[in-house]
């Protein structure tokens, strides 16, 4: 892999900071250290001296004097030690990716913690787009990836998609227009990476099945781009076996893999982290140095003494009970659709994630209906036109979300929803 060629010119110039540098030293606590040489200020002034949080099961989390000061104060820009190490292991658990035991210039896997997947993946764009840059995307796609990816002046193409996700023949053909040899060539200006969510995509509720990753990951080393690959509901997977991830299969070091805790156990706290090529990860952990400094030592240190205290088996034990809620919730709004809306729209079941994607028959534009109409009628949804590229464009979509309303709230809000569409026809 050439990773030089993936790597802005800003994001190259960036240099270790040499203030950061020795946070890490000073993150070791070393007792005989006498320290002269940071500005973090002294923990003895902050108010907060202990705290206490009770978890499911009536346990706790205890931040004494000497943890809260810590938890208080500056931390490495990469995450807190004891997190990463935790990740780490979690990711060999459930990927076993191949490049945990590569050398660095062969693409060995780093961790780095994130202030939710949401910066991690605003990093990962900042590090790897230049103005013109062509990259490869599905839609619909996340109304906040284009936040992103629109102001950096990138050519976003659009590979075809359908219920189990992007469709290889669809990108096959766009890849057709260049030759494996141009990724040598700057001039070609070959596709840097294509974006994906491969487990219910936001907002169409669509899962990559694992033969199309396999063609998928092989096309991206025929063309040598990254894969960047954004799954913030994985843990939120209905059937089992899990499909298998693109980390999984990255043997040349091409994937960059965003997760999020945000589904599973805290949206608020912000903490997500990004596995991928050690190059690339320490260019995003510069990025960090230079701009937030780092995630929320308090937040980690809570995250992580809670995932400690459950242990992998434990963790994974909540997220089976999040994936039960969330498999009667997605049942309660597909009973609702089949009773209101079989006539009037048609929808895939999504297999994992909090979305169901709608497409109304009859109705061309449904924002003004969705925007104007329901939201008199004191139902929330959001009309499918802001998940693409040209939101303009008229679109018959609508998604829907199962994560809050309950059952019987499902109900009615379809039946309004049927009653609107049909006085709109």
């Amino acid at each position: 892999m050439n990773y030089a060629r993936f790597i802005t010119a800003a994001s190259a110039a960036r240099k270790p900071s040499p203030i950061r540098t020795m946070i890490d030293v000073y993150g070791k606590d070393l007792k005989s250290v006498i320290h002269l040489s940071t500005g973090s200020p002294n923990p003895n002034t902050f108010p907060f001296k202990t705290a206490a949080i009770t978890v499911e099961g009536g346990k706790t989390i205890e931040f004494g004097e000497e943890m809260m000061k810590r938890a208080l104060q500056y931390s490495q820009s990469a995450g807190i030690p004891e997190l990463l190490s935790w990740l780490k292991q979690l990711q060999v658990k459930l990927h076993n990716p191949p490049t945990v035991h590569y050398p660095p210039s062969q693409g060995q896997m780093d961790i780095c913690v994130t202030t939710g997947s949401q910066e991690g993946i605003y990093k990962v764009f900042e590090m790897i787009i230049n103005p013109g840059d062509n990259v490869l995307v599905n839609e619909p796609i996340y109304s906040g990836t284009l936040q992103v990816l629109e102001p950096l002046g990138c050519n976003i193409i659009n590979v075809a998609s359908d219920e189990h996700g992007i469709i290889p023949d669809s990108l096959r053909e766009i890849l057709s227009k260049w030759k494996p040899e141009d990724s040598r060539n700057p001039k070609k200006n070959t596709p840097k990476f294509l974006y994906t969510v491969p487990n219910g995509n936001n907002p169409s509720g669509t899962s990559l099945t694992s033969d199309r990753k396999k063609e998928i990951y092989e096309l991206a080393r025929r063309y040598d781009f990254l894969i960047i690959e954004d799954d913030p509901y994985y843990f939120v997977q209905f059937g089992e076996p899990w499909a298998p991830t693109f980390l999984s299969m990255d043997v040349d070091g091409r994937v960059i893999r965003a997760d999020s805790f945000s589904k599973v156990l805290s949206a608020g706290l912000r903490i997500g982290f990004l596995t991928g090529p050690k190059t690339l990860i320490e260019r995003v952990v510069l990025h960090t140095q230079a701009s937030t400094l780092h995630p929320s030592t308090f937040n980690q240190l809570m995250i992580s003494q809670l995932l400690h205290q459950w242990g992998e088996e434990g963790f994974l034990a909540h997220v089976h009970r999040v994936i039960d809620f969330y498999r009667e919730q997605r049942d309660a709004i597909l009973a609702a659709a089949d009773k209101w809306l079989s006539d009037l729209a048609e929808w895939h079941i999504p297999t994992a994630g909090m979305f169901l994607w709608i497409k109304i028959k009859g109705i061309s534009d449904v924002k003004q209906l969705i925007e104007e109409k329901a939201i008199k009628k004191e139902v929330l949804m959001l009309p499918g036109n802001g998940f693409y590229v040209d939101s303009s464009a008229p679109r018959p979509y609508v998604r829907v979300s199962y994560s809050l309303a309950s059952p019987e709230q499902m109900d009615v809000g379809f039946r309004i929803l049927a009653q609107l569409i049909e006085e709109s026809l």
